[in-house]
């Protein structure tokens, strides 16, 4: 039994989506692959078969372990969220210390993350900084480029 992970209805409905496109369309994908492969003659010294059965087995792998994360996924009730610390799917507005830039982030668990959309991963530097820290509280994260400090300025869901 693995560990059971947290997710946004749209997070675990990207999960359910992938793992329908790796199972249909990613496995067509491969038999075609190893169609052509053993068209092409004697199996014993074919690379092509040899890549496209390794191909296989990889693909299945990654089946395997969607299946299992997705029997582990639970929606989080976003009615119950507590928005006075910091936790998973907070949004929270914080200033770098340093340079008074602003920010805001939604904490998100790490197969959702997607800086670019402003969601970072609770199990990333900041987002590790940031569980558990309240309005006014100043979270002091440890990042490549040195020590960072940044102070939570809104927490909202």
């Amino acid at each position: 039994m693995g560990k059971v992970a947290y997710y946004t209805e749209e997070g675990l409905n990207k999960l359910k989506a992938d793992l329908h496109e790796l199972k249909t369309k990613g496995r067509a994908h491969i038999a075609h692959q190893i169609a052509e492969a053993r068209d092409k003659g004697d199996l014993s010294e074919n690379a092509e078969y040899d890549a496209a059965k390794e191909a296989q087995g990889l693909h299945e792998l990654k089946i395997a372990k969607l299946e299992e994360l997705l029997s582990n996924a639970r929606i989080l009730d976003e009615s119950i969220i507590d928005t006075s610390k910091v936790a998973i799917l907070s949004i929270v507005k914080i200033k770098n210390k340093r340079n008074n830039m602003i920010a805001t982030y939604t904490l998100v668990a790490e197969t959702e993350a997607d800086v670019k959309t402003g969601k970072i991963s609770v199990q990333s530097p900041i987002g590790k900084g940031l569980l558990g820290k309240s309005v006014g509280d100043v979270a002091e994260v440890q990042l490549p480029a040195g020590k960072a400090e940044f102070e939570v300025l809104d927490i909202s869901r």
